[in-house]
């Protein structure tokens, strides 16, 4: 098969996600992060150790710059947007751009630049149509306008399609273009011309790579791995940045720019993972449930990662504290509690009763009292900050976790396994998706009304179908671990999965068989969330971008390797808070 080698002028990893818009119009808006699932059986802790972050001996205050530094990130920017603002009518260029910046994660900057050329782009394919020849143009544009919320229809593929209706095989020779092309297929709906597509071009791809040099099968490599649309920024390593390459005017300044702005975001974490710890310290769970996990950083890795917006450091921290309950709620369940217990604390929880816990043990009367605490202390700032008290729907949902909980807490201990639909439908509830999301709808303030607020209690299908993908991909990689542990000790038991519940009810399937069928559904869940997001719906972009950030988030969170680690969230943590980029200009923070 002859391939060539036409990467863009310039090649990045696709490993950037879409940044929100919406600052709303006041300082206390939008968060999105995630939690840990319950699982029937007692899971390993999978310790994700907390680095302690240091003052240097260089600065009074940690990740403290001076005034040139930040004089400097002005100008730099300044010279970024002039740039942009030059690439006037050359729409290819203009777009290679956009995307260079989103999946550089500084788009922030730019809101209103980027709006303004995807405006004028949308308007052109709604108006002439999509009559471009270049494959790579033509799929970067719908990428680009889909994933911002634009409906645009996927037929404009059909233009590179022969008279039989398969893709033209001469696409092989575009090696770009079939990495747009798969990055397109990405934000499917259910069209069969995306399925197609992204079938197409995954298999030309693939089919290449033993042709191209180490960097160049890297690139594509990471595409396929790590397509754009459904991962998570890296938010720029040294080896994203040092993989731009090409003779672009606008790549030099962008990348600069880059730069100062990653270590001017990464000093903004640490100082809000340093309020974390103390916050976390200071309200003394681990002392009296020494059962529970003890991982604020881990914890905090979901605000972090999903909404990494310097302007928004009060909602990361915010929606690290329920995260954190989720985390010590599902081990109570999971280690802490007799069935009678469990049962009298979701009842006291659906109550939200502080007298139905006397008769309950010392750490599940502190638990609850923090949950009030911090469900209280919450639904005073959003009430002050949007004139909605949210205490009833909080409440509300924090029960709905219990419940779900509970459930699966019986049929652990009644060795009972459901049937598959039944364990993942309540699966989904005990994946903590929607309490997470219930408590952002309101952080943001975005469209508070009495229809809307009904509408996000009922678990509509954008949160639902994000819950599903968190909870058949933690499937996926307990059943793993679950798996190996079993065949080294030489054990039989049940891992509380999918995996499992699918077994019983076709026997004679597989395990690799059952994982693939899982898969495919996390695949499909993948359409139903974009078709969500697309469709018209009340909720505002912050909180739609947020659903998607969320399933962005979950591989790194469960892709458990053969020692029950998580290599890639470690790798990720490290870069986002332990990494400084060069520049001439920094002074140098906590390493």
């Amino acid at each position: 098969m002859a391939c060539s080698c036409g990467f863009y002028a310039w090649s990045i990893p696709a490993v950037g996600p879409n940044k929100f818009r919406e600052i709303g119009k006041t300082n206390f808006t939008r968060i999105v992060p995630m939690p840990n699932t319950h699982k029937w059986s007692i899971e390993h802790d999978h310790t994700l150790v907390s680095i302690p972050l240091k003052k240097d001996n260089h600065s009074p205050e940690l990740g403290s710059f001076t005034d040139d530094f930040y004089n400097e990130h002005a100008q730099k920017l300044k010279e970024v947007k002039h740039v942009f603002s030059k690439l006037g009518e050359d729409a290819m260029e203009s777009m290679m751009m956009i995307d260079a910046i989103e999946r550089l994660g500084i788009d922030h900057h730019f809101e209103e630049e980027i709006e303004a050329v995807l405006q004028k782009q949308y308007m052109k394919s709604s108006i002439h149509g999509d009559c471009d020849e270049d494959l790579y143009e033509v799929a970067l544009r719908f990428r680009l306008l889909r994933q911002d919320g634009y409906t645009v229809p996927a037929d404009v593929l059909n233009n590179f399609k022969n008279k039989e209706g398969k893709f033209k095989q001469n696409l092989r020779e575009d090696i770009r273009g079939l990495m747009g092309l798969y990055e397109a297929s990405q934000l499917s709906i259910g069209e069969d011309i995306l399925e197609e597509a992204g079938n197409f071009s995954s298999l030309l791809l693939n089919a290449c790579l033993q042709h191209f040099d180490h960097h160049q099968a890297a690139v594509v490599k990471n595409t396929l791995e790590h397509p754009h649309h459904k991962s998570l920024a890296r938010f720029m390593t040294k080896n994203f940045l040092t993989d731009f390459q090409g003779t672009n005017g606008w790549i030099n300044a962008l990348q600069e720019l880059a730069k100062i702005d990653f270590n001017m975001v990464k000093s903004v974490h640490q100082k809000e993972m340093l309020q974390i710890s103390k916050w976390w310290k200071d309200l003394g769970l681990t002392e009296e449930l020494k059962f529970a996990r003890d991982q604020p950083l881990k914890w905090y890795m979901w605000p972090m990662a999903i909404i990494p917006d310097p302007r928004l450091s009060e909602q990361r921290i915010e929606l690290t504290k329920p995260i954190s309950l989720i985390y010590i709620i599902d081990d109570i369940f999971d280690v802490g509690g007799t069935l009678d217990e469990l049962t009298l604390f979701t009842e006291a929880v659906n109550r939200w009763d502080l007298s139905a816990f006397k008769e309950l043990p010392e750490y599940m009367k502190k638990c609850f009292k923090t949950l009030d605490d911090i469900t209280n202390e919450i639904s005073t700032k959003v009430h002050k900050e949007h004139k909605w008290n949210p205490v009833g729907s909080l409440r509300k949902a924090w029960a709905s976790l219990c419940n779900a909980f509970l459930v699966e807490a019986k049929w652990f201990a009644s060795g009972h396994v459901p049937k598959a639909e039944e364990y993942l439908k309540n699966g989904a509830v005990s994946s903590g998706v929607h309490v997470v999301l219930v408590h952002l709808f309101f952080l943001l303030g975005h469209g508070i009304t009495k229809e809307n607020v009904d509408l996000v209690d009922d678990f509509p299908g954008i949160i639902s179908s994000t819950a599903t993908i968190l909870r058949l991909w933690d499937d996926l990689g307990s059943a793993k671990v679950n798996a190996n542990h079993m065949q080294d000790e030489n054990q039989d038991g049940h891992d509380g999965s999918y995996v499992e519940c699918y077994l019983k009810e076709h026997r004679g399937s597989s395990v690799e068989n059952a994982r693939q069928i899982v898969a495919h559904m996390i695949s499909d869940m993948w359409k139903r969330l974009n078709k969500e997001c697309l469709s018209p719906n009340p909720f505002s972009t912050s909180f739609t971008k947020g659903s998607l950030n969320i399933a962005r988030m979950v591989p790194l969170m469960y892709s458990y390797d053969d020692q029950q680690c998580l290599p890639g969230l470690e790798e990720h943590m490290k870069s986002l808070l332990l990494e400084n980029l060069p520049y001439r200009n920094t002074q140098k923070i906590n390493e």
